[in-house]
């Protein structure tokens, strides 16, 4: 695939997946902020969190060690690569997530003190964890496999709809407009095309990198699964139904992986 379609399809596919978060938000225009019970929506997020956790082993760290075999000649070699970037992905991300002050929904204000509103902190939450989607969907395309990006994009999506749903309800529950809470929603899905083409872009720059940049977004996304997403779902008695959600998405993932990969 040319360069030139890698960034096209990377940044046009994950501009699509960040989208999913506005229309997984949708239903603040109808729903009273209490409509959708706690159970629900965690069980919602942990069809999220499967689906990352299986496009992680399937779309991500799989092709990693593929590639640095094919790409170096040597399996250890490959397996060596995708060890140390994935660790460096989650190592990276752990470090953004104590330096940038933000609010996690249940989980509450993390990071360095800072002056700025509810909202602000709300979406720098949602922003945190939502451009290593990003780069994940342009690393995919950039493997130069149409299906296996096209999968990715799309269990990408899917897991964006819950979490634009949990993005929008608290923010009517706060007072705001049911249009702005959308359009909050919206707007933190939307940094996943930057994410895209920041993935896409460097893995066109020289094919030597794609099995470190495979990697290092895996481990990016591993953090979110295990950091915040899984943890903000296992609360209020609702973990046993959450789990389920996860390998329900774990499953839908997959399948989208091999049917389209």
């Amino acid at each position: 695939m040319p360069s030139s379609d890698i960034l096209f399809y990377g940044a046009i596919a994950s501009l699509l997946a960040g989208f999913a978060t506005g229309i997984g938000a949708l239903p603040v225009f109808f729903l009273k902020p209490d409509a959708v019970p706690r159970q629900l929506l965690n069980i919602l997020l942990g069809l999220a969190a499967g689906v990352m956790l299986a496009a992680t082993s399937f779309s991500l760290v799989v092709p990693s060690i593929e590639y640095g075999t094919e790409i170096y000649g040597s399996s250890l070699i490959g397996v060596a690569i995708t060890c140390l970037f994935l660790f460096s992905g989650g190592w990276v991300l752990d470090l953004i997530d104590k330096s940038v002050p933000h609010l996690h929904r249940i989980m509450g204000r993390e990071g360095p003190p800072s002056k700025m509103s509810r909202v602000g902190l709300f979406i720098m939450a949602i922003t945190i964890h939502n451009f290593p989607e990003g780069m994940a969907v342009g690393v995919g395309f950039g493997a130069g496999d149409f299906g296996g990006g096209l999968a990715l994009a799309i269990g990408i999506g899917i897991q964006n709809m819950p979490e634009g749903l949990a993005v929008a309800l608290p923010l009517i529950r706060d007072g705001r407009s049911r249009s702005f809470a959308w359009l909050v929603a919206l707007a933190t899905g939307l940094v996943e095309p930057i994410g895209g083409l920041f993935g896409a872009g460097l893995v066109t720059l020289a094919r030597t990198v794609l099995p470190a940049a495979l990697a290092f977004a895996a481990g990016a996304m591993l953090f979110v699964i295990s950091d915040e997403i899984i943890p903000e779902t296992h609360r209020h008695g609702t973990q046993r139904s959450a789990t389920y959600g996860v390998i329900v998405g774990f499953i839908i993932m997959m399948a989208l992986d091999n049917l389209l990969g």
